[in-house]
């Protein structure tokens, strides 16, 4: 081929220089294993097994009736308006923030309503601000044209940024994108820790408004804030700081508080002339929540006691795994094992540690983080992801474990395997 028909073949380079996913690339891996027949223990997914979390019954009971009575057709563009309603109570009643029906944006699922947001704020060539370990926020940048700014967190912060490490970015950035509960590491958010970082918002746009520039706009994607578990209490910046109201867009959804991932069915909530905007991109693309889903939605989220029953229950269940896993791992290091864990605070993550760099098991070194993650899937059939797949240095022993898919016998079942593989490390 000659260089002129290369040129013809190539695409944009937006798409040229889009990067896979390093999650998608371990779940081939692992596929492939146990497709060969070998027993993994799989904590790598951000989803549920529905045999294990079904959705309410009542959800599922009401998406089944709107087909019956063909709810087929187009839904308005931000959604339908019982569902806006019933979104606005919901988001009222539980969490004190006051935003009427058409403050709120549905699409299908969270995923659309970031890409719209990075759409509807990020200029070409500007930048972004995110910490990392987080999910996706670097892919949403380059989509978006835009150049990002990282921030690597410690575990002495338990992963969450502060503003000391947020503030001297701020001056050059267009967009804040923080999430809590964060994924992937199951921590959040503590008033002593979000709080400055909005006053510093309000601070930079201060300037900004002075110079009549573009104002810092911060996404807060809560999509876990139902989730939180034990005396785990979920914060978020208007509430802290009412004045960020104007500055501030939530991403939210049940795709998480409902094991409802397959549902799609996420809205976004923030300055009207955000959620315009956005409502005009997603438009554009199509990217609604069905409407028989939204009709079902707007009854189940309007009723708060099933809502109730349902997250007790879900919230128990995800409790006793995160805490068996944390246990386990906790044993494991007082045993004088290289491994370590956070305890539990939200979401269905643990954020566990594997610090076996240099270790060496029966004649291969583990030389780096990538030869670690190999040995825990091939030798111990333990799957978890690590948090360079999330934009963390490569050299960071933590990963991400996963109980959305887990079934209590696996907690004590793969603990038996993996210590007699790290009984072997020398």
């Amino acid at each position: 081929m000659n260089t002129t028909e290369a040129t013809h073949h190539q695409l944009s380079e937006m798409a040229e220089n889009l990067k896979g996913s390093e999650i998608i690339k371990l779940a081939g891996e692992i596929r492939e294993k146990i497709e060969a027949g070998e027993t993994i223990y799989n904590f790598t997914i951000g989803d549920f097994d529905p045999k294990l979390f079904s959705i309410p019954i009542q959800l599922k009971q009401g998406i089944i009736r709107a087909y019956e009575t063909n709810e087929t057709n187009y839904p308005a563009a931000n959604g339908i308006a019982p569902l806006r309603q019933s979104v606005s109570t919901f988001i009222k009643k539980n969490q004190g923030l006051e935003y009427d029906a058409n403050s709120f944006l549905i699409a299908g699922g969270a995923r659309p309503l970031i890409y719209a947001a990075f759409q509807a704020i990020v200029n070409n060539g500007e930048k972004v601000l995110f910490p990392v370990p987080s999910w996706n926020n670097n892919h949403y940048t380059h989509l978006a044209h835009g150049e990002k700014v990282m921030v690597e967190t410690r575990a002495e912060n338990n992963f969450m940024p502060t503003a000391e490490e947020i503030i001297p970015h701020l001056s050059e950035v267009g967009l804040l994108a923080l999430c809590s509960p964060l994924n992937p590491t199951g921590t959040v958010f503590t008033a002593e820790d979000l709080e400055p970082i909005c006053h510093a918002i309000l601070d930079e746009n201060k300037k900004r408004q002075a110079k009549g520039e573009k104002p810092l706009y911060l996404m807060y994607d809560q999509i876990y804030w139902t989730l939180t578990h034990g005396k785990t209490k979920h914060v978020d910046p208007v509430t802290l700081v009412p004045e960020m109201r104007e500055y501030t867009l939530y991403i939210d959804g049940m795709s998480k508080a409902f094991a409802a991932t397959g549902v799609r069915v996420g809205w976004a909530f923030g300055p009207q002339k955000i959620i315009n905007a956005m409502k005009s991109i997603l438009g554009h693309i199509g990217a609604w929540a069905p409407k028989a889903e939204q009709v079902a939605a707007s009854k189940f989220v309007g009723n708060m006691a099933a809502v109730k029953v349902y997250l007790d229950g879900f919230k128990e269940q995800l409790g006793i795994r995160l805490d068996g896993f944390y246990k386990g791992f906790q044993d494991l290091a007082q045993k004088g094992y290289a491994v370590d864990a956070i305890a539990p605070q939200a979401a269905i993550y643990l954020t566990v540690k594997f610090d076996l760099v240099g270790k060496k098991y029966k004649d291969i070194v583990l030389s780096d983080m990538h030869d670690v993650t190999a040995f825990l899937l091939n030798e111990a059939g333990l799957a978890v992801v690590p948090f360079y797949a999330f934009g963390a240095s490569v050299a960071s022993p933590w990963f991400r474990l996963s109980v959305g898919t887990s079934k209590m016998d696996d907690i004590t079942q793969c603990f038996k395997k993996l210590e007699n593989v790290l009984s072997q490390l020398h």
